[in-house]
């Protein structure tokens, strides 16, 4: 894992929403989910005060303070595989370490995605509000498990909708339009339906940023999955594995 970038007497302020790149990077996205920098492209362009917000937000939480104060990247946690096999079948913890594998992806492979389209100073700034953002970004694949969203293009987009609902961030409601209106135009599935359930599931779940992930790794999914109030996505799952990655074919 990189080292963080030094502290320094740079001050995060709120960037200038910067709509034509955010629509050239999600065009580039919705030809192809695998695009994964163009996510980050999006929502440099489009977060504007979100990422500060969420943060200030976490610290008006029960555990908040003592979370951020910690400040624990959760990489280390998330990549020591070791560890994690130690878990009880049926935990969140199992599940993510079985998701990861399948899907041949890790927390690590994902920051090194997200410094692709960093400002220069970088996502590793020593600052508390990039340290939220970089827990926003290291939680995906576990919203992925919490959710029930799998990798297809569906179950991205259905988890983008889901994420804007939570982080009130805009590149996510940039995604999910596009590919909510990409997948209206699919005959045969409900797809947009489908990704207009994610939002509404997140919703109504439990705030997920201000949860304590060391404490949820060792919780069976299911219970979890309850106590944050996160029912099963019915319209998604009733969509064909087979079928959910022509929510977003390819053009190119």
């Amino acid at each position: 894992m990189n080292a963080m970038t030094p502290p320094s007497d740079f001050v995060i302020t709120a960037p200038k929403r910067d709509w034509l790149k955010a629509l050239r990077a999600v065009r580039r996205l919705l030809a192809d989910k695998d695009d994964t920098v163009q996510v980050f492209e999006i929502m440099r362009s489009l977060n504007g005060r979100a990422t500060r917000d969420g943060y200030l937000q976490l610290l008006r939480t029960a555990q908040g303070g003592r979370i951020a104060y910690q400040r624990r990247e959760l990489p280390e946690v998330l990549m020591d595989r070791a560890t994690l096999a130690t878990y009880p079948a049926g935990s969140v913890a199992a599940h993510y370490l079985a998701f990861t594998e399948a899907g041949q992806i890790s927390a690590d492979g994902l920051a090194d995605v997200s410094r692709q389209a960093a400002r220069p100073e970088g996502i590793d700034l020593v600052h508390p509000v990039a340290w939220y953002g970089r827990r926003i970004r290291d939680t995906h694949d576990l919203w992925h498990i919490l959710t029930g969203y799998d990798l297809t293009g569906l179950g991205e987009a259905c988890l983008v909708a889901f994420s804007y609902a939570q982080t009130k961030a805009l590149g996510w409601a940039l995604i999910g339009t596009g590919a909510a209106l990409r997948g209206a135009r699919q005959p045969g599935h409900k797809f947009a339906r489908a990704i207009w359930e994610g939002y509404r599931r997140g919703r109504s779940a439990a705030w997920l940023p201000g949860q304590d992930y060391e404490a949820l790794l060792a919780e069976p999914l299911e219970a979890a999955r309850a106590r944050l109030g996160l029912r099963p996505p019915a319209l998604f799952d009733a969509i064909p594995v087979a079928a959910r990655n022509h929510a977003l074919p390819k053009t190119a």
